[in-house]
């Protein structure tokens, strides 16, 4: 089918209503939402789960399944009804005028066919091309989305390429047929930080070559800051915002827009003097929204009588491109006046070494050919003389990308793996080589974990409760169930959680209940050192707020000490004393936070800088997108680790790089780099992240 021209509005969503229907109810989760898409125009939307994001892109892809349907006003791409086209014409539209990129990329991509048959299907089954101009296309936006090696890659299977590696295949396959529309659902949400910058950088740049209009779905607002001319803040299946990115974020005019806002920790932000504000409440469940605005019972300008009466529809800004607000009381608030400042903490004094690493390495045996084992072996080296200490009430940030060697540093310490070398001395013990099942309750007790995915930790079947009191039973405290049972609901005021919720089931609570429940658990026996890898990335942002300063509010009350993996460097400066940057195994930068953060920087710390989006328009960064992807463990790259993505290799005579592996130096301060740069290339360095002069 030929592509038909129009020069109006690429997507027009017209109060646009959805709902799914159950045997019980009809379940409305999208209501008279609207949204214009111009040609060229890049769209966010913005939300927290369950608030209808992916619902409209599924409205425009009509493909609700069985239960799903529209049930008021109109979807028109390029001026045509979607709502009324036969399932024929369907099929020729999506796919060749309109894409769609998920968030998982296996999902849409065959294990059991090459990558180059899965491209050349698209303009073969849409365009009728014959194989051979099908496959020049496929090598060009092979090219394009700047794979390596791309004849190579057309000729291998989806399994045998990174996360990274595949969705840039699947925007590849999105690009294929030159769509006027691309949907993008949280594309990125799976991939480490300057993996998910490379990517974005790539859509943006792929969207000017081809004139692609996109609809970009997503829930951190800092990459639709660098991604999208417009954005939607969408509230319970509600737009309560929408205009151009400027208006949005520097004249924000609806209170959800503004609270969001505020639970991101944007550079400035201090948890002792200037904490996140976590926003109260939870959000409604779609048959239990109030009346009136669906934001009111958790909103600071609520007004009893008047937010909660009758249908409250967007209003327009004037003055501003195409912006509006859902909001009654939207002329009456001063949205200039500084945010009240929560009460001031007192920054904890970190206290005695309650943790030291020396040298600790953990090398894995792996049979050369996995499939048949065989005499030779290869060794993973996951970590590599890893040195620090960790002091009582300190955060202690451990950074990198995947596959750097956080999580087998945490098993190690955890005792799930024993250490191959070097010593893990914990509360003056030694315990790098007892295995879990032999260290004494007391060693277990002290040290525990909260772990990244809050579904995976718990038992569905057993009560909330009843867990917490299993945990204090295998740590022996409380005398009887009475003073166990006393002792989980104290647990569960520290999480802040209601007391009724220890009869409740896994299922019955929310992602960051659940958290709360992990978190619970861990501190069930007054555990010295907590490991949280990843504790916040699963959460919602307002969500995350909340359970970081519930962390920190615990950490202080008990004198915890906090080792935090994570690759969100905004969460980390927020939160940490110190930081630890690893790649591949080794410790390339660590000092305190102020040092991190500010040049002189190891060259893979300022481009893990570059590539963390912040939601801040008066904010400029220097641009460093690192090439290629992370080196295997198995088989690692001579000399420096990170010598074949640095961009100051040059900088370096003889090609020292590439022949030896930098010694650590101590810079000011305790500050320790793993760098051969001379003190004279260190001292030129520019700070990553500038805020921009009015």
């Amino acid at each position: 089918m030929a592509k038909w021209d129009y020069d109006g509005p690429i997507l027009e969503i017209d109060e646009l209503s959805i709902s799914f229907f159950t045997r019980l109810r009809e379940i409305p989760a999208v209501m008279d939402f609207s949204c214009t898409v111009q040609p060229g125009e890049a769209m966010g939307l913005v939300g927290e789960s369950g608030c209808g994001k992916s619902t409209v892109a599924l409205g425009v892809m009509q493909d609700l399944g069985v239960n799903g349907r529209i049930v008021g006003g109109s979807i028109k791409f390029k001026g045509r009804d979607l709502g009324e086209m036969s399932a024929d014409e369907l099929r020729d539209v999506r796919g060749s005028e309109i894409a769609m990129i998920y968030q998982e990329p296996m999902a849409s991509l065959n294990p059991a066919m090459k990558i180059g048959r899965q491209l050349m299907e698209v303009p073969m089954i849409h365009e009728g091309v014959g194989e051979k101009e099908a496959y020049e296309r496929a090598l060009e936006v092979v090219t394009d989305v700047k794979l390596p090696d791309p004849k190579r890659m057309l000729d291998s299977y989806p399994h045998q390429l990174s996360g990274g590696q595949q969705q840039r295949i699947v925007i590849a396959m999105a690009l294929m047929s030159k769509p006027s529309l691309l949907i993008l659902d949280e594309p990125t949400t799976a991939l480490d930080v300057t993996v998910e910058a490379a990517v974005v950088e790539l859509v943006k740049d792929l969207g000017k070559k081809y004139g692609t209009s996109m609809l970009f779905i997503s829930h951190n607002l800092g990459l639709v800051l660098e991604t999208c001319d417009r954005i939607c803040v969408m509230y319970s299946g509600e737009a309560v915002e929408t205009g151009s990115i400027e208006d949005v974020f520097d004249k924000m005019r609806h209170p959800y827009t503004q609270a969001l806002f505020r639970s991101i920790p944007l550079p400035g932000a201090d948890k002792s003097s200037r904490p996140l504000k976590a926003i109260p409440g939870n959000f409604p469940l779609p048959h239990e929204r109030p009346n009136g605005c669906n934001f009111g019972p958790r909103c600071d300008y609520f007004e009893e009588g008047r937010c909660n009466q009758g249908d409250i529809k967007m209003s327009e800004v004037p003055g501003d491109d195409r912006h509006g607000s859902r909001c009654l009381k939207w002329q009456e608030v001063d949205w200039d006046a500084p945010m009240a400042i929560t009460d001031q903490k007192e920054k904890a004094t970190p206290g005695d070494v309650v943790l030291k690493m020396d040298n600790l390495k953990k090398y894995y045996e792996v049979a050369a050919s996995a499939l048949f084992g065989g005499a030779n072996k290869k060794v993973v080296k996951a970590n590599e003389t890893l040195s620090f200490e960790a002091r009582e009430s300190e955060t202690l940030a451990i950074v990198g990308e995947s596959g750097c060697g956080k999580s087998t540093f945490a098993k190690v310490l955890m005792g799930l793996e024993t250490a191959t070398d070097g010593t893990i001395t914990m509360l003056n013990q030694k315990i790098e080589d007892v295995p879990i099942e032999k260290r004494s309750t007391d060693t277990v007790k002290n040290v525990q974990m909260v772990f990244q995915n809050p579904f995976d930790t718990l038992n569905p079947s057993m009560t909330v409760g009843s867990q917490i009191v299993r945990a204090l039973e295998i740590f022996g405290i409380g005398d009887s169930v009475q003073a166990r049972r006393e002792r989980m609901l104290e647990l569960l005021d520290l999480v802040k959680l209601p007391r009724a919720f220890a009869d409740r089931m896994p299922r019955q609570l929310s992602g960051g209940q659940k958290q709360r429940v992990g978190i619970a658990r861990a501190f069930a026996g007054d555990a010295k050192i907590v490991v949280a890898d990843e504790p916040v990335s699963a959460l919602d942002v307002s969500v995350q707020a909340a359970v970081t300063d519930l962390l920190m509010e615990i950490q202080r009350e008990h004198k915890t000490t906090l080792l935090f993996i994570s690759h969100d460097l905004s969460i980390v400066r927020y939160l940490s004393d110190r930081v630890m940057v690893m790649y591949l195994g080794h410790v390339v930068e660590l000092g305190s936070t102020e040092q991190v953060f500010a040049p002189p920087y190891h060259p893979y710390t300022e481009a893990l800088l570059s590539a963390v989006p912040i939601a801040d328009t008066s904010i400029e960064k220097q641009h460093i997108v690192l090439e290629g992807d992370i080196p295997s463990a198995m088989n690692p790259p001579s000399g420096c680790p990170f010598q074949t993505r640095c961009r100051w290799k040059s900088d370096v005579p003889g090609g020292l790089c590439e022949k030896e592996v930098p010694p650590q130096r101590t810079l000011a301060d305790g500050h320790q780099i793993k760098c051969h740069l001379g003190e004279d290339v260190l001292s030129k360095m520019e700070p990553v992240i500038k805020v921009a002069a009015e």
